[in-house]
């Protein structure tokens, strides 16, 4: 059976590292706990390396945070550094292999890497270094990075500037932790794509994807770091370089503040659990609708339902249960039951709806399927009317920074028109936040957001090759490709 695309957008992401000066003692367990917290950026395979007096010992594999790591597993990871990552493939396939951090060792030593984003000229550089010589064991985009930097090692004399080499000739998104044997380093694209902060427990410093890892482990938030910044902590104390900052626009990923991010965390300086309630409120105004009710769809969807309910006047409502014990790892065993998953996951409270007017509020809508679920679930419930609003503009390009959407052929926002779409779901009208208002959305963020999704203005050439699993082309593909 061909595999369709999903109907939800996937997380990329989540990075985090530590760097004790004595105040931490287990860093395996903090890391843990710290990807715990973003767990939510990626549940498909995770991964903690620790520093050990110069020595990286790594544990990594397929599945959620507390199926990779027992208690027996991280008693044996003991140092005084680490780095952590919890991974949603964007490029590259869902074996243990691709799962990170990635542990490189180079004649100058070694390093372990954690990777949130998508490099637009990996393909590229990948085939440059294959011809070289270069042997690749995983099929992602980090491995790239990862080559980039061990190669400008032999010719830099330390890793801070093989890193800021390196960042001369990687392209895209990218927010890094790294670790070598003596230093803990964090960089950011020069765009500033995907968020990455910095907070500290006593003179520790930790570094992570969202602030709610910082919250999470006991750390204080300092501050986020600066597109196009390189931070390097060591016995020396923290040294920041800026000599690629300010040299592009700013382009955070505006999905970030709509779904991506937990709501608790604040990015750039703003909060997403307002700027989540700010799109509710613009929906509001630019969508009104006699109602009875608000409802949201658990999770991202709750905190515009209480937006679109202030502004509004019609009362807010918790409409949907979730069952808070499947996570994504859930499969269906046939395709009956793969029918069915959203009524497992979501059940409505039909003391809420039946004989009401709702307005049923979510972050996006991708392929319609899910939509078309749930709002048939309302209706089962009792809901006389049913009225969508979405907190994001309709999706109709891919992105190449990130996220999953690899094509506009599968977005239904792409082929048909607002009301051809409120038909196909049930819905008795549909309303989407306008691209105008995103600018608006963060307040305290620094301007500059990537909407590419949304307009099809790109802040960089999209790659070439843009397909998800450009590494790994069949036998007969290379030997074709090859003239063999």
């Amino acid at each position: 059976m061909e595999k369709l695309p999903c109907d939800k957008l996937h997380e990329e992401c989540g990075v985090f590292g530590v760097y004790d000066r004595g105040e931490v003692g287990d860093v395996a367990r903090l890391s843990y706990y710290g990807l715990y917290a973003l767990q939510h950026r990626g549940q498909e395979s995770c991964g903690i390396a620790v520093n050990d007096d110069g020595v990286i010992n790594l544990h990594k594999d397929t599945g959620l945070v507390n199926e990779v790591f027992t208690k027996e597993k991280l008693d044996s990871l003991t140092g005084q550094m680490a780095v952590g990552h919890c991974r949603y493939a964007t490029t590259g396939s869902k074996r243990r292999s691709n799962a990170q951090p990635l542990l490189v060792r180079h004649i100058k030593g070694h390093m372990a890497l954690a990777h949130n984003g998508n490099l637009t000229n990996a393909a590229e550089l990948r085939e440059q270094y294959e011809m070289e010589g270069a042997i690749f064991h995983t099929t992602t985009d980090t491995e790239v990075i990862a080559y980039t930097i061990t190669k400008e090692r032999i010719r830099q004399p330390s890793i801070e500037r093989a890193v800021l080499a390196a960042m001369e000739k990687i392209a895209g998104a990218y927010s890094l932790v790294i670790m070598s044997p003596r230093k803990l380093i964090a960089a950011r694209d020069p765009m500033g794509f995907r968020p990455l902060c910095m907070g500290r427990i006593g003179e520790s410093v930790v570094f992570a994807s969202e602030s709610c890892a910082l919250d999470a482990v006991g750390a204080t938030f300092e501050r986020d770091i600066e597109p196009g910044e390189v931070v390097v902590v060591s016995e020396d104390g923290i040294q920041c370089y800026t000599e690629h900052c300010n040299k592009a626009p700013r382009s955070l990923c505006v999905f970030e503040f709509i779904y991506f991010a937990r709501p608790d965390s604040v990015v750039d300086g703003a909060s997403v659990h307002m700027a989540r309630q700010k799109a509710g409120q613009f929906l509001a105004r630019q969508h009104p609708v006699d109602a009875d009710v608000v409802i949201g769809v658990p999770d991202s969807g709750l905190d515009a339902a209480l937006g679109y309910s202030m502004e509004s006047g019609i009362p807010f409502n918790l409409g949907f249960l979730k069952n808070k014990y499947i996570g994504r790892t859930f499969i269906a065993p046939n395709q009956a039951q793969r029918e069915n998953d959203v009524r497992v996951k979501l059940n409505p409270i039909s003391s809420v709806v039946k004989g009401k007017r709702v307005v049923l509020i979510d972050d996006s809508i991708v392929r319609g399927t899910t939509s078309k679920k749930i709002v048939k679930l309302m209706r089962k419930a009792g809901a006389t009317e049913v009225h969508m609003r979405l907190s994001s503009p309709p999706f109709l390009y891919p992105c190449y920074f990130g996220v999953d959407i690899d094509s506009s052929e599968n977005l239904i926002a792409y082929n048909h028109t607002v009301e051809q779409i409120a038909q196909i779901i049930g819905v008795d009208s549909l309303g989407y936040l306008s691209v105008d208002c995103l600018d608006q959305l963060a307040d305290g963020c620094k301007e500059g957001f990537c909407k590419a999704c949304f307009t099809g203005n790109y802040p960089v050439k999209p790659p070439k090759k843009t397909e998800k699993n450009k590494f790994e082309c069949k036998l007969s593909e290379r030997r074709e490709k090859n003239g063999e």
